[in-house]
């Protein structure tokens, strides 16, 4: 009875380490800080490389493009319906993910899960990611570039933490509001500078705004 015990926990132990944490990333996904510029830039067209984040288990190809354009609407840029004045891009430079506490897994399994259960985490996802934010006029000339570095840290537990299905997403989102929250005071100071040129450069041809959606990379 014991051995079958057992082998029914071993079978049903990755069910277990799939199920869903009674955390949202939903909400994590909508979340995005109010920082406000002291002067906002005109309105901008927004666009995403995710580069390396294409290859990462983590984030969705559409989530920089996402999180961008809620930081550009709710932080950085003037609010419109048709004329912008150039483009804000964000670009994904490194990503590196490193997963911790795996070893954890098989000491639950062997005590049937019980730490799991009493909310013990069964693992960490750990991201480190730098990007840059790159501003250009109408006619595509690179008026500044700014960049920042985020660090995450997502643990997959059953009560208290995420599933391992989206703790590495969690943790690259993470990691990349974390750059742009370095990036954003570099903006505050560039605006007195970037607003006249952007606003002298003219507007954008065919503007998309207000669902700017390109994005570049894919897995």
């Amino acid at each position: 009875m014991k051995l079958t015990r057992q082998l029914a926990l071993l079978v049903f132990a990755p069910a277990l380490l799939m199920a869903p944490a009674c955390v949202s990333v939903k909400n994590q996904m909508r979340s995005t800080p109010t920082a406000t510029l002291s002067k906002r830039l005109p309105a901008l067209e927004v666009l995403a490389d995710q580069g390396p984040l294409a290859m990462n288990d983590g984030a969705l190809p559409e989530d920089p493009l996402k999180l961008f354009q809620q930081e550009c609407r709710i932080n950085l840029t003037e609010p419109t319906d048709s004329a912008t004045y150039g483009y804000a891009k964000l670009v994904v430079k490194k990503v590196r993910t490193v997963r911790t506490g795996r070893a954890v897994q098989g000491f639950q399994v062997l005590t049937f899960m019980v730490p799991a259960v009493m909310g013990i985490p069964l693992e960490w996802y750990k991201t480190t990611l730098q990007a840059e934010v790159q501003v250009s006029d109408a006619a595509g000339n690179l008026l500044g570039s700014y960049s920042g570095t985020g660090n995450s840290e997502v643990k997959v537990a059953m009560y208290h933490g995420y599933s391992q299905t989206t703790a590495p997403r969690l943790a690259d989102v993470i990691a990349l509001r974390g750059a742009m929250a370095q990036i954003r005071p570099q903006l505050d100071t560039a605006t007195a500078r970037l607003r006249p040129l952007l606003l002298a450069g003219g507007t954008v041809e065919n503007p998309t705004l207000p669902s700017s959606s390109t994005v570049t990379g894919s897995r």
